[in-house]
């Protein structure tokens, strides 16, 4: 098939398809007498499988050292490990925003508890002396000291 289809059929831009097949994502391209690209239909697959796994978050380099020349010579044990390695990045990156919005709770509700007898500036050195001293802590949780 010529790039226009496969760029229907994936939802893709021509130039994003020549992309991939530039920096070595996409090898299934064949050039025709003509000098036109002309794709089997597992080239669909493929930058279905790219973007996709764009999607869950693998870089471009990762894909390039994960996708065999060929479909069928998948490496099933470098297959399950980077998918795992994925896996463990994703909880890390959760955990870090867990902490994230954890610490952003705990400054809005200190920002919000603001003494009636404090302007904003007085009110914004409080929040800032509890950060530096480390005492503050999400709604609802005991300040250890």
């Amino acid at each position: 098939m010529k790039i226009g289809e496969l760029a229907t059929r994936t939802g893709l831009a021509a130039s994003r398809i020549r992309f991939y097949e530039s920096i070595g994502l996409l090898k299934l391209v064949e050039r025709q007498a003509n000098g036109y690209r002309s794709y089997p239909e597992e080239a669909v697959l493929v930058l279905n499988l790219i973007t996709t796994a764009q999607q869950a978050g693998f870089s471009l380099d990762e894909l390039r050292s994960l996708l065999p020349q060929d479909l069928s010579q998948w490496e099933h044990g470098k297959l399950l490990d980077t998918l795992q390695g994925k896996v463990r990045d994703i909880e890390a990156l959760e955990q870090r925003l867990a902490q994230s919005k954890t610490h952003l709770l705990a400054l809005i509700h200190e920002i919000e508890s603001k003494p009636g007898d404090l302007d904003c500036a007085a009110n914004a050195k409080r929040v800032l002396s509890k950060m530096n001293l480390g005492e503050m802590n999400a709604p609802g949780k005991r300040v250890k000291r």
